[in-house]
């Protein structure tokens, strides 16, 4: 049972921080011998952090949803369209190439070098401000934002991270990034489970449920912890301050476990 928690805690801690969920569960394997979480598990560790963020912004959702009806707002309806523009990227690149980017998961290169890319983009949101900062999305910034989600595929490289800091680079409002970040989160943890669940039915392997259940659960509020700690240091424009932590650990993979 330790082991579903440990990995529903790093799954919900590393998820929303930005220093990337898929780069510490590879080291965890590397460094202390943490078997991976396996197909079933990982879908339920996805949905456990998935309903974290439904949470925190249920309001958000619910509006959206709303939207959807005949009264629904004009603004509603555009965001949803927003949310599906920056989810094509992650769909398309994640259909298309992913088994050439699991096999990118053995590389100790791309992972520190992503751990590095992740720092630099952290700590230029404390030094690239745009003066005319916006609290409306448009379509270029969700495609950036959906571009930067897209590339989180790639161990090391922080989903959370890379879209917030492009939401700010194109001159939204931390918050606003952060909220429109998490809100293009909810498919994308949606899709990531249900594939996994998918390819775990298929395995025919037995399922411990009661571990699972623990996994998710665990991931669920270590993760509601997370998304408020994380929003809280957005809202001070301190979303900089990871990138000490990810450019050091960076530079220890890429020294300390050597390359391929």
């Amino acid at each position: 049972m330790i082991r579903y928690l440990v990995l529903g805690a790093v799954q919900g801690v590393t998820e929303f921080l930005p220093i990337s969920s898929s780069g510490h569960l590879v080291l965890f394997q590397r460094l202390v011998g943490l078997d991976p979480p396996g197909v079933l598990l990982e879908a339920l560790l996805h949905w456990g952090t998935l309903a974290a963020v439904i949470v925190v912004f249920r309001s958000d959702l619910v509006s959206l949803a709303r939207a959807l009806t005949t009264r629904g707002s004009i603004e509603g309806r555009k965001e949803i369209g927003l949310i599906v523009a920056g989810t094509v990227p992650i769909v398309v690149i994640g259909l298309l190439w992913r088994t050439s980017i699991a096999e990118l998961f053995a590389s100790t290169l791309v992972l520190g070098g992503s751990f590095l890319a992740t720092g630099l983009l952290l700590a230029l949101t404390g030094v690239i401000r745009r003066r005319a900062e916006r609290n409306q999305a448009g379509f270029p910034d969700a495609l950036g934002v959906g571009l930067a989600q897209a590339a989180a595929l790639l161990p090391g490289f922080s989903r959370s991270g890379a879209t917030i800091a492009v939401g700010v680079f194109a001159g939204l409002t931390p918050r606003r990034a952060a909220r429109f970040s998490f809100l293009l989160a909810v498919p994308a943890l949606f899709g990531a489970g249900l594939l996994s669940l998918w390819d775990g039915l298929r395995s025919g392997v037995e399922t411990p449920w009661l571990g699972l259940a623990l996994g998710a659960l665990t991931s669920f509020v270590v993760g509601l912890l997370a998304i408020r700690a994380l929003l809280a240091l957005v809202s001070r424009g301190r979303l900089w301050v990871f990138s000490i932590y990810c450019v050091a650990l960076g530079v220890l993979v890429l020294v300390g476990l050597g390359a391929p």
